[in-house]
């Protein structure tokens, strides 16, 4: 684990002032870059404050790894631009597709998971990484119905991706949970078998329940607190793996600072025990 960093936070623009006025070891920020590429403006300026005090995270929702085309190259060139101005401690990017043909879905979509998906994203996350200049992290998507056609596993998926193309892993526990309760498989087996050595990232967040759905629905909202059943698997995960640095993720309804401080710091708590049992 990166020593410097253990819990942190989405920064959003009503969070910057109370950003810069924190004092917590180990705190970081974490933003989509989407948002930032611009050549200037008061969004950015704000970024660049927050950038001088604490390690900033770019948590890309935009380049369709998925697809069956090629990362935009604009694109790619605009967050690169980014990376080199603020140096961010992490990037990471979804295991999903939003884009074709110069069609663009306001979703992040799933796909079977084949063994011709597994080329074509293998070598999408190969120009990614080799347009950037560094290794990226892959985010496990949320999932809310089964498609027929899987050829792997989805922990199978992503242990050929990391082999494939030397990534590593966003490993988002909320989904994870999510996933299995729609999907109606084990959570617990899911954490245990991915590939600890790859997972450079964690992120918590908070789901809600659409009980229009028989059995009902689980929504990756990213709009609540982290769920008690999250947390349990958030423990169990760094109980096998060790400390990694941990996002609070929080999108919508969004509460005061201090609030999502109070998760975090409960995250930073977890894993500072955890490098202690490690350095035990």
């Amino acid at each position: 684990m990166n020593h410097s960093l253990t819990a942190g936070v989405s920064l959003k623009p009503q969070y910057v002032a109370p950003a810069l006025a924190a004092d917590a070891a180990g705190l970081w920020f974490e933003v989509h870059p989407e948002n930032y590429m611009a050549e200037g403006g008061r969004r950015l300026a704000a970024l660049a404050a927050v950038a001088e005090r604490w390690p900033v995270s770019l948590h890309g929702v935009g380049l369709s790894l998925a697809a069956d085309e090629a990362p935009d190259r604009a694109h790619l060139a605009a967050l690169r631009r980014l990376i080199d101005r603020f140096e961010p401690a992490l990037v990471s990017e979804h295991l999903a597709w939003s884009t074709r043909r110069g069609a663009y879905a306001p979703d992040l979509l799933p796909f079977p998971r084949t063994a011709g998906a597994l080329a074509r994203i293998a070598d999408n996350i190969g120009r990614m990484q080799d347009a950037l200049g560094r290794r990226v992290l892959i985010e496990n998507p949320a999932l809310y119905a089964s498609l027929a056609g899987h050829a792997f596993t989805e922990t199978g998926f992503l242990y050929e991706l990391v082999r494939r193309t030397g990534c590593g892993l966003l490993v988002d526990v909320n989904n994870v949970f999510v996933s299995a309760h729609n999907l109606a498989y084990s959570a617990e087996a899911y954490v245990d078998a991915l590939p600890a050595e790859a997972i450079g990232e964690i992120h918590l967040a908070g789901h809600t329940l659409d009980d229009r759905i028989a059995g009902g629905l689980l929504i990756d909202s990213h709009d609540a607190a982290v769920s008690e059943p999250v947390w349990r698997l958030y423990e169990r995960l760094i109980a096998r793996i060790g400390p990694r640095p941990t996002l609070i993720e929080r999108d919508d309804n969004l509460p005061d600072f201090t609030v999502l401080m109070a998760e975090r710091d409960r995250a930073h708590g977890l894993l500072t025990g955890a490098r202690e049992l490690a350095d035990a």
